[in-house]
C-alpha cells in the first residue's frame, strides 16, 4: 500500500523521501534483496524509477517495481546471480533484464541515452548519467528516482508534477513525441489516471499538431494503449480532450460516440474497457476490429454488444428475469449484459429497472442441458435426424421451464 505525500511551498521543489514504513513494497524483503545485490556491485548505482515511485507519491497501488542501475546488463546479472536471485534476459538488447526474488519479478534496466529514434523505436547506448537517463523518458513524473531508503532524486521536476496532478513532457513536447508517436496516446492515458481537470496546454497542442504520426504506429500498440486508457476509473475528460484535439478521430477513423460513453460511465462506473469501447464506437464492430487488430475473443464480444438483432431481443425481454435467463443461456453473460448497459446509456432517461436487469444478466449462471444424444439412443431411439430434432424440442421445453425439468422428466417426454 502507498500513501500520497503532500508538500507545499518550497518543500515541493526539494528532494523528498518515501518512508519505507508507509510503503510496503519499499520495505519488503524481496525488494531489499535485489537492491542490496545491485548496490553491493555498484555502491550508489541503483535506484527505483518510474511507475513505482510515481504511484507511491500519488497514492496509487504499486504493482510493478522497476530499477535503474549504472551496471551494464552482464554485470547486473552477475551481481544478482551471486545473491542467488534468478535472472531472465527479457530485453537484454535494450539493457533490461528481469530479476526474480522470492517469486517476485523486478525489471532492472541499465541507464540509457538515445542515439537515434524514428518515431516508433529508439537505438540506445548505455550511460552512467542519471540526468541523461531521465532526459530520454516521456513525462517528468515518470523520471523520478528513489534510493533504497526512499530518498528521491528528481532531475526533471517530476515530484511537483505528481503532487499537482500535471502530465508534462520532458523538454519540448514535440521532441518527445517525435521520438515515439505512441507518446501521444500515453499523454492522454496518463492524464486519465494521474491528471487533474485540464491537460497541460503545451502537451495538448503538440499532440494535436502531430496526430499524423499515429498512422506510423502499429494497430496492436494503439489498441493496447486505448484499452489501458479506458481502464481508468473515469477516462471521460481524457477522451474529450482526445476528441477536441483531433487525436480520437485519428485513432478511430471517426468522431466516436462520446455522449454514450459519458452516460455509460455515469450509470455503470465499474464497466470494463471493452464495454466502454463498444459505447464509444457505437457500431461497425467488424470494421474497428480490423482497424485495430483486436483479438478474436474481443472481436466476438464487440460484435455481440453491437448486434442490432440481439438488441431487439434484449429490448423485448430484459424486463423479465426469465427472459434474461433465456438470452444468457443462448448468447452468454457478456453479450446480454453489454446490450442492457448500452441500451440504458443510449437512452435520454434510462428505463426503470435496468440496473437490476443488468445485475441479473451478469450474475446468472446458465446450467448445462442435461440430455445428450447418447441418452436418447440409450432410451431406444434409432439413429437418424429424429435424434437431433428431439434434442432440440426437449431443450426448448427445458428452457421454457426456466431450466427446472430434470433429466428424467425430459426423457419421459420422448
Amino acid at each position: 500500500m502507498s500513501r500520497p505525500i503532500t508538500l507545499t511551498g518550497e518543500a515541493m521543489k526539494t528532494t523528498t523521501k518515501l518512508l519505507p514504513a508507509e510503503h510496503d513494497w519499499l520495505a519488503a524483503a524481496p525488494t531489499r534483496r535485489v537492491m542490496a545485490a545491485l548496490l553491493e556491485a555498484a555502491p550508489g548505482g541503483a535506484r527505483f524509477v518510474g511507475g513505482c515511485v510515481r504511484n507511491a507519491l500519488t497514492g496509487h497501488k504499486v504493482d510493478d517495481i522497476d530499477i535503474a542501475t549504472v551496471l551494464e546488463p552482464e554485470a547486473a546479472a552477475d551481481a544478482l546471480r551471486e545473491a542467488d536471485i534468478a535472472v531472465h534476459p527479457t530485453g537484454i538488447e535494450h539493457g533490461t533484464l528481469t530479476a526474480v526474488a522470492d517469486h517476485q519479478p523486478f525489471e532492472v534496466t541499465t541507464l540509457r541515452r538515445d542515439v537515434s529514434t524514428d518515431g516508433r523505436r529508439a537505438t540506445v547506448a548505455f550511460t552512467t548519467s542519471w540526468e541523461e537517463d531521465s532526459a530520454r523518458r516521456d513525462f517528468r513524473l515518470n523520471a523520478i528516482y528513489a534510493d533504497a531508503d526512499g530518498t528521491l532524486f528528481d532531475p526533471q521536476g517530476g515530484v511537483a508534477d505528481a503532487l499537482a496532478r500535471r502530465i508534462v513532457f520532458i523538454g519540448r513536447a514535440e521532441d518527445r513525441i517525435a521520438e515515439d508517436y505512441l507518446r501521444i496516446l500515453r499523454f492522454f492515458r496518463f492524464f486519465a489516471f494521474y491528471g487533474g481537470t485540464e491537460p497541460d496546454a503545451a502537451g495538448l497542442a503538440a499532440c494535436a499538431a502531430m496526430t499524423d504520426g499515429i498512422a506510423r504506429l502499429s494497430a496492436e500498440r494503439i489498441w493496447k494503449e486505448m484499452k489501458k486508457l479506458l481502464a481508468a476509473p473515469d477516462p471521460r475528460a481524457s477522451i474529450e480532450a482526445m476528441a477536441s484535439s483531433g487525436v480520437l478521430p485519428a485513432v478511430l477513423g471517426g468522431d466516436g460516440e462520446t455522449g454514450t460513453l459519458d452516460r455509460l460511465i455515469d450509470l455503470d462506473p465499474a464497466s470494463d474497457p471493452l464495454l466502454r469501447f463498444a459505447a464509444l464506437i457505437g457500431g461497425d464492430a467488424s470494421g474497428y476490429a480490423r482497424r485495430l487488430k483486436v483479438s478474436n475473443a474481443e472481436k466476438d464480444r464487440l460484435k455481440a454488444a453491437l448486434n442490432p438483432d440481439l438488441a431487439e431481443q434484449v429490448a423485448s425481454h430484459w424486463q423479465s428475469r426469465a427472459g434474461i435467463e433465456r438470452l444468457v443461456y443462448r448468447q452468454g453473460n457478456d453479450a446480454v449484459s453489454d446490450q442492457i448497459a448500452l441500451m440504458a446509456a443510449r437512452a435520454v432517461t434510462p428505463p426503470d429497472g435496468w440496473g437490476g436487469a443488468l445485475a441479473h444478466a451478469r450474475s446468472f449462471r446458465a446450467p448445462v442441458f442435461p440430455v445428450t444424444g447418447a441418452d436418447l439412443l440409450g432410451a431406444g431411439m434409432a439413429h437418424g435426424p429424429q435424434v437431433g430434432e428431439t434434442l432440440k424440442r426437449l431443450e426448448e421445453d427445458w428452457v421454457a421451464s426456466r431450466f427446472g425439468l430434470s433429466k428424467a422428466e425430459l426423457l419421459a417426454r420422448i
